[in-house]
This record gives C-alpha cells, structure tokens and sequence, in this order.
C-alpha cells in the first residue's frame, strides 16, 4: 500500500516493527483514534508508535528519517489548535515513557521523560513540598511533553510564568539524528560547541547567525506581554536573553525537534492559600481590576463572567460553588499564598481593603474552607465543558479561544472583542481565562458545516487577529498555533518575522518533515505554505454523517441524533485521568487511548463519517474496530458524570451492540448474562434446584461450561439463595400500622436471588420507618442485563411491560424502592430514553427512589445510631445517575464516618464475567476499592449497595462481605453490631490470576 503521500506502507511497517521496541500499529481502530486532537482538525495518520522507553521512541525517528516519513510527537493529546493531528507516524509518549528519571532537591530541578504526568510528577514531589510551577486545567492528564510543545501556562502562570520559563535544559533529538542536551549558551558554551565540531556546531553557528540578521526585529514585533505564546520563542536566542536554546525549542509544537528529556526547574509548594472573589457589574470592570490585584502578587487571578456562570447553572455543574459566588456579571477568583493561613488572611484583607476604593467597588468573599477553595477552582476549570454543549443554546466551537493582549488593555479589548462577536451574530459567548495575565478564553458559535459559515469564519479570524495585533497582543496565548493561527502568523509579527521562523524551522527541520504544515513550514521546504485555518476542517461544507438505522434511544440532549452524539466529545481528556471521579476505569487500567472515553467517541465518529470522509472505518455499525475499542467499556456510566459535556459511552456501547449484531448470532455472554433473569426463574422452577445449580458450578466440568457460555473461568459464579427475598415476603405479615402509607420495594433479579438479606433488611427499615412494604408478585424485570449487552428491541418490550405493571402501584403517589443502583439507573435514565413517549415508564421514573431518598423525606424519622467508621463503594451508576448526596447526608445522621471510595469496582454488571475481562476487571479494582479495604482498620464496615461491588469484594478482598446500607440501619435498629460475619470459604479468584493481572495492566494511580 501506497499513501496519497507517496509512503510505503508495508516498508515502513516492517522497519518500525524490527527497530522499535514498543507497540507499532498501522490497524484502522488506532489510526481513527488519533485522528484529531481537540480542536476542529482532522488527519488521518499513517501509523501510531507507542514505544516502550525513550530509546525505542528514538529508533522509531531514526526509522522515519531513513525512510522520509513525516513524524509527530504526541503528549496528552489536548491540543485545541490542531497540532496533535498530522498525517504522520505518531509516537505517543504518554504510555511507558512518563518516569521521574531524577530529582535534585537541593538544586529545586528534576529531570523527567516526556510522557509523565503532570498531577503525577506533583505528586512525586510533594513529599519534598516541591513542584512544578505551571498548572493547566488539564493537570489530571496532560503530559510534560506536551506542556513544553505547547509552552503551557494555565493559572498558576500568574505567579510562576509558562512552562518555557521553567524549563532548564532538555535532551532533543532532530529528524536529521542529531541528539544532545541544550540550554542557556554562555559565550564560552557557544565557543566549546563550535570547536567541537559536527553537527551540533552547525546547529548553533546556524542559530547565531539567525539572530544576528533578525534580532532588531525581534525586539521591535514581539510583544513584551506575559502570555506571548504564539511564534517560535526567538527572542530567547538574543544575547541579552541568555541564547537559551531549551526555551527557544518550548513551545514549538513538534515541528522542530524531538524531545526526549527535560530538567524541569522546581517551585516551593505554598504552605497556606486563600481564595478571594470579587464580583462586579461587568466582566470589563472586572478585566480593569486585574492589574490591581496582581500587584499584590497572587498564585492566580481567574475570570468569569455571567455566561460561564449561566451555562454551569443549566448544565447543573458545580451547584454549591456557584451559590457561593458574590453578586455581580463578572468576576475575579483570586488565590493568595502565605507561609501561613493567617498570613495569606491578611493578604485578602488588603487586597479587598484596597479595592473599596476602585470604580466600580467590587462585592468580595474570602474563604477560608478547603473544600469551598476546591469547589471555586473547579468552577473555573470546567470553562472548556461548560462552554460546550449548552442546551437551548448553538453549538460553540473553539478556533479563536486564547488570545492574549497586555494585562492592562484587557478591559478595552474585551469591549472591542465583544463588538466584534456581535458584528458576526457569534453572541453569546462566554469571555473568561486568565485575566491577571490578559488571556481570554472563549468558544463561540461558528457554522463550520457550510461553505457560507466557514467562509465567515475565517473573515472572522482575519478581523480578530488584527483586532489583537492593534493591541500589542498575541494571538495565542496558551494553545499554541497548531493549524488555526500558523496562516495568521504574519498580521501579528509581520512578514520579515515569520520569514525568520521559517529559516528556524530549516535549520532543524529543512525537509519538514516535523509535524509539517503546523505552525510554519521551512524556508526551501517542500510545501509553500502552512495549512490554513479552514483545511482539514473535522466537519466541513462535506460534513455528511450516516447513521442509516432507527435508533433505539432518543438521544434527548442530540436532537435524536446519534451523530451529534459521536461528536459530543470535545477531546479535553478527562477520561485519561488516573485520580478523582469513576471515568474511565478501562484507561484506567491500560493506559491505552483507545480504551478511553475520548477514543472510542473519536471512533464512533469516524464510523458515521468515515464513508465520507474516506476515513479508516468503512463497514458503519458493523465495524470490528470500534466493536474492539467497546468491548473493554465497563458500561460504568462514569463519563455520563465525569465528562465535561455529560458523554455517555454506556448508551452509546448498547446502541451500537444492538445493530452491530442485528439479524446475526451474538456472544454466548449475551445470552447467558443478557439472559439471567430468566435462569434465575428456572432455578427456582423445584425445590433444591439452586442447591443443585450451585453445586454443578462448583465442580470441574463448570470451567467447560463457563468457556461454553462466554463466561471467564476464574470467575467463581454467584450463588443462588434456596430462599429468595419474595419467596419470603409473600408470607410475611404486614404491620398493623403504616403511618407513612405503602412503598413498593423494587425485586431486582440480584438481590431476589442472590442477596435477598439485604432486600429483607430494607423490608426492617421501611416498617420502622411507618411504611407498609409492598413487593409486586409478578415475575418482572428492568431490562438492565438486555441493555448492557445491547439487546435493545428486547429490552424495551420487557420494560414496558415491567412500567405497565407497576404502574397501577405508583398512581396514588405511592414511591418505588429500588435498593439496587443499576436497576434504578434504568427506571430513571435508560428506561425515559428507550421509552421516551410512555406515560408509565414516566411515572415509574419520577416515583423511583433510593432508599436514602426516601427516608431522609419520611418526616420525623431519624436513623438509628450506628457510630462506625466505613469504606464505602458507591455503585458507579448511583455516582453517574442517582447521585451520592443523600446516602451520604443519611451516613452522617446514623453517625457513619465514611471514606468514600472514588473509582470503579471493575465487575460493573456482566463485564467483569465475561471471558476475557478478567485482567482489566481486577486491575480497575485494584486502582482504588482494594487498597481502601486493605488500609482499612479491622473493625471498619465495608459498604457497598451494588451488587457487582459487593460481588468483586468477595471475591478479591479480605474475607468481609460488603453491606448494604439497609443492612447496616437494620442491624443498629435490631441492637446488632453491624457486621457481617467473615467468610472463610468465600468463593474466591485465585492469586496467581490476579498476580497476572496486575503485572499486565499494573495500577497507574500516583
């Protein structure tokens, strides 16, 4: 195979495949994946190289040299300019190559490989009380390779400047293969080099003599701001700047150089903060303040304005810290260091004592709670999210989204820059960042789907970029220039600049073969120019999505579409986080770009436009590649939380498994797993039947019939009750009296024949509470196992028949108890978007509750005292759909200390079951559950309402069975301590298969 580009294909994949230690992959799921970063950009590439150490990595570039292929170094991915997409080989550091190669504490330096992390790398430092300075508010997930391609900065910049200003030295590589370390060149360095001869020597004779010929205007059109991030770093090769080649290099977005290593230069972690916000009547009045408070040297000074707000408030995102937001339009966040809290107190006390006297005088807050500080930085954050996907309102898009002109004309650009969006009908569009160092952030409402739209914005660009040139601005001051404004490069420096840049480019890149077409591209190169802002468009005027099925969900939030719901992802990365949150425990656990939510969605849109667009995935719903990508998704429904823009990957696996398999023979798993519900009724067909059952799977012959049926061998199977939870209730006397009236009490398959005290427990707290307990008789069932596995036509009968059954139960007002999560999830999430028009599936979901829910509305009643301390599991879909608040509000009334467990169990329903799964089951758990039990005192309560958590506890932890929150009340209210009793014959995973599992995908959480 010959590309459009003239490459071997074959030649270039044996030669990576013999050199390059590490994943080499040419197959069309991974070329989809890394199609596009997060910008509006999209190149296919060539190959995808995921090298397993720095030197692999190199022998992967001295394989493209040989062969004249294009290459890209890839961190995080996060890129909304679009230079993380190239049709290249990609090398993706982020995987293997993110160590912390060594650490000088004395000296405040450290030297780390370019895929390591930056919360990671922080967390490594802080026993040391060190750090590195620059914070984006990608920090969960973006690389440090990244960072310096990008020269990132983010809010903590105010105080410790971009990371081109933290970075010491680091260790390049050039397409052409020379290596070496570089960085600030004092005269006698520079003549060292020179006599030494080679390469090298040319490489820096050829940078002084760039300067000499470039330097007076150098120092005439760059701007003297803060946030100069657009261009090459040249003015740091001027003499009086130090010929600092390391900060030269930062921020030139994979076009001229590998970076294998770098010393990062380390900052003292503040010992106090305070966090101050200042509200005023406009977002200007709050831009003109800026240069104000960063006289009073803050961490940060973040800015909002009421659009930001408004659209958190619509997407219900961070509720509490917006109610502790001041009066005003606009506001300033503003974070204080101290050595000590009363100090950084003080600090805010000036700085609010001064501003009494400016015009307009601000409405102020000091808060003194972590937890508040946390909740107002997490506001500001979630910027990119919240301005994404706002519902009422057109889609926004980024394109001209960080530019940066001098702190103290900020108020007046914003003013200008405001008229300029409401000349081209891009209002409203939020206006916030960085204003202590004049960056605004902002995503606006540009039609990229028609040749009409795209021809305005890209007059729109124009405008803007001379609008922040009059400014003395720059046109980006954190994203970097990528594809958006490497054309635009010339009305902020002029030609005679960018001529210059162009002959940096040739001196390390003449071929331009680096990233090439991004940014600018080498003088006597290959190509005439860069690729404009409106090439490679991920839309598009051919912007034609198929989706050639009747669709089983509504998609409510897409319009009913299912490609508005493949594009959904913005690509901020999120999921790749290993902290926080449950999203995504499948990246989690691999590492593995394509096993994250960002990826699978990039695949998913590749599938309904890749006919289209000539794109790598051709058969639509009957893709192998994104059937691959889907199978390690656990259905966990975290992203439906986590994810900034609310995707939700667990609707979108069950849509595409229901047409995937459509009219074909499915995995055996589906009709086990899919199907249990109906084996648990068979089981019970005679007495001693599940006895029976329980045995046979206990014997040697099951491993057979395990294999049989799709099921993971190692995986003991639940045992079924010889006494299910309504085999028992249908002869339990009811109370004599129900103050409180009826509640149903919902029979999920899972409780009814595997945990049926926990449903008998809750049976206990409901009559104390004054309710009569009502359990329908009927042999009903959610559809929850037919929606995991994408049996949706089925799914729906079975749920409107379950919806039409209760509800004559429900009509009088009467709630509906489900004490397992997931089958809640469905009556209130799945069931509405698969029945969107039945009026019984309406009310089961408006009447379902958690028992929490519940009780903590039963006037007058009060929980029994517990006073335990617990680990608790919340079940991922009570975390995504349910919401934790009220179980947690009850806990602290029943006096239960909880330490609550963030992340996934990793069983999640029927995947941790099914064949293959096994290693990535108990690697997600690993990553958060079982260290918790682990570290847990002895006495502690293990606590669990799903049954897949309670499941893998017993099958992976220490011999305590979890307990359901009605167990635990039932116990305290019975005089019982809770606890139960330990398991000796517990059945159990063996340890060698967890000792394989956790050497194959080890847990990753710093």
């Amino acid at each position: 195979m010959i590309t459009s580009a003239g490459i071997d294909v074959m030649s270039l994949s044996d030669a990576l495949e013999a050199a390059v230690d590490g994943e080499v992959r040419f197959d069309a799921g991974t070329r989809a994946t890394y199609a596009t970063d997060s910008s509006n950009y999209r190149q296919v590439p060539i190959a995808v190289v995921v090298p397993y150490s720095v030197e692999a990595g190199a022998r992967a570039l001295e394989v493209c040299r040989r062969l004249d292929v294009p290459v890209l170094s890839r961190g995080g991915g996060t890129s909304l300019a679009g230079e993380c997409c190239n049709e290249a080989v990609v090398i993706d550091w982020s995987k293997y190559c993110n160590r912390l190669v060594s650490l000088d504490i004395a000296g405040r330096s450290c030297i780390v490989e370019p895929g390591i992390n930056l919360d990671t790398l922080n967390a490594l430092l802080a026993e040391h009380d060190l750090q590195f300075g620059p914070k984006p508010a990608t920090h969960s997930h973006c690389t440090l390779g990244g960072m310096i391609g990008n020269d990132s900065c983010g809010s903590t910049a105010q105080a410790y400047g971009k990371t081109s200003d933290n970075v010491r030295r680091l260790e390049i590589m050039t397409y052409d293969g020379l290596r070496c370390w570089v960085g600030p060149t004092a005269d006698d360095d520079y003549d060292e080099i020179v006599a030494e001869g080679g390469d090298r020597a040319r490489l820096y004779q050829r940078m002084r003599a760039l300067v000499d010929d470039y330097g007076d205007e150098i120092r005439e059109r760059f701007p003297d701001i803060p946030r100069l991030v657009s261009g090459y770093h040249l003015e740091a090769l001027l003499p009086e700047n130090g010929f600092d080649v390391a900060k030269a290099l930062t921020g030139s977005e994979s076009t001229l150089v590998t970076v294998l290593r770098a010393e990062l230069q380390l900052v003292p972690v503040p010992k106090a903060k305070t966090v101050v916000v200042l509200g005023f009547p406009t977002i200007e009045d709050a831009a003109a303040a800026s240069p104000i408070v960063a006289k009073h040297d803050p961490l940060s000074i973040e800015g909002l304005d009421s659009i930001l707000i408004g659209n958190e408030q619509r997407k219900r995102e961070n509720p509490e810290a917006l109610e502790l937001l001041p009066d005003g339009d606009g506001w300033l966040m503003v974070e204080l260091p101290g050595d000590t809290k009363d100090e950084s107190d003080a600090r805010a006390r000036r700085l609010v004592e001064e501003l009494k006297s400016f015009e307009p005088a601000p409405n102020s807050k000091i808060y003194d709670d972590p937890v508040q500080e946390q909740e107002l930085r997490d506001v500001r954050e979630a910027g990119l999210g919240s301005t994404a996907w706002v519902p009422g309102q057109r889609d926004t898009w980024e394109g001209w989204e960080d530019a940066a002109v001098p702190p103290e004309r900020l108020a007046e650009y914003l003013r200008d820059f405001g008229d300029l969006l409401t000349e081209f009908d891009y209002q409203p569009a939020s206006r916030y960042g960085h204003f202590g160092q004049g960056c605004v952030h902002c995503r606006i409402p540009f039609d990229l789907e028609s040749e009409q739209g795209i021809a305005h914005f890209h007059a729109f660009l124009d405008r803007a970029a001379h609008l922040v040139a009059n400014y003395g601005g720059s046109l980006s001051g954190e994203h970097g220039d990528g594809q958006s404004r490497g054309a635009l490069l010339p009305i902020m420096f002029g030609d005679r600049v960018v001529t210059a840049f162009r002959e940096f480019k040739a001196i390390f890149d003449p071929g331009d073969r680096m990233n090439p077409q991004k940014v600018v591209v080498a003088a006597g190169g290959r190509f005439d120019a860069p690729l404009g802002p409106t090439d490679n468009l991920r839309l598009g005027a051919d912007y034609r999505p198929k989706v050639d099925v009747e669709l089983h969900f509504s998609y409510p939030d897409d319009e009913g579409r299912f490609d508005r719901a493949a594009l959904r992802c913005v690509g901020v990365g999120n999921c790749r986080s290993h902290t926080g949150g449950v999203m995504c425990p499948s990246y989690r656990a691999t590492g593995e770009e394509e096993q994250s939510t960002r990826g699978r969605s990039r695949l998913l849109f590749e599938m309904v436009n890749g006919e289209a667009k000539d794109g790598p995935i051709q058969n639509g719903w009957r893709s192998t590649e994104v059937l691959d990508a889907l199978d390690l998704c656990l259905s966990c429904k975290g992203c439906k939380s986590d994810c900034p823009v609310d995707v939700d990957m667990a609707t979108y696996k069950a849509e595409f498994l229901s047409h995937h398999y459509e009219g074909r023979i499915r995995p055996a798993a589906h009709y086990t797993m899919g199907w249990l519900p109906l084996w648990a009724r068979l089981t019970h067909l005679a007495p001693g039947l599940p006895k029976l059952v329980n045995a046979l799977g206990r014997t040697k012959a099951a491993r057979l019939g395990k294999r049989l049926g799709g099921v993971e061998p190692e995986r003991p199977l639940p045992q079924f009750q010889e006494e299910r939870f309504t085999d028992w209730f249908a002869t339990h006397p009811a109370p004599a009296v129900a103050p409180n009236g009826d509640v149903v009490l919902w029979p999920d398959t899972f409780t009814d024949n595997f945990h049926p005290q926990v449903a008998r427990a809750a049976v206990t707290v409901l009559e104390a509470a004054g309710y009569r307990v009502v359990v329908p008789q009927e042999a009903l069932c959610c559809g929850l196992t037919m929606v995991s596995t994408g049996q949706l036509a089925s799914a729906k009968r079975i749920l409107a028949r379950t919806v039409r059954t209760l509800a004559p139960y429900l009509a009088s007002g009467t709630p509906l108890i489900a004490l397992e999560p997931s089958c809640l999830a469905v009556f209130r999430s799945d069931g509405p978007e698969l029945l969107p028009a039945d009026p019984d599936m309406a009310l089961v979901a408006t009447r379902s509750k958690t028992l929490a829910e519940l009780l903590l509305e039963t006037e007058g009643w009060e929980p029994p005292n517990v006073a335990r301390h617990a680990v608790v599991q919340p079940h991922c879909h009570q975390h995504a759909v349910l919401g934790f608040d009220a179980d947690a509000e009850l806990m602290k009334k029943a006096d239960i200390t909880a330490d609550t467990v963030s992340g996934c169990c990793g069983l999640a329903g029927n995947f941790g079951f099914e064949a293959g799964h096994l290693d990535v089951s108990i690697s997600v758990a690993e990553h958060d559950l079982l260290p918790a039990v682990r570290d847990a005192a002895p006495d502690t309560l293990l606590m669990a309402d799903g049954f897949s958590c309670r499941t893998q506890l017993e099958q992976l932890g220490d011999g305590k069975r979890g307990m359901h929150l009605a167990e635990v009340l039932a116990a305290a209210l019975e005089g019982r301590v809770a606890e139960p009793e330990r398991m000796t014959r517990r059945p159990r995973i063996p340890q060698r298969t967890v000792d394989r599992a956790l050497a194959a995908f080890p847990p990753r959480k710093p």
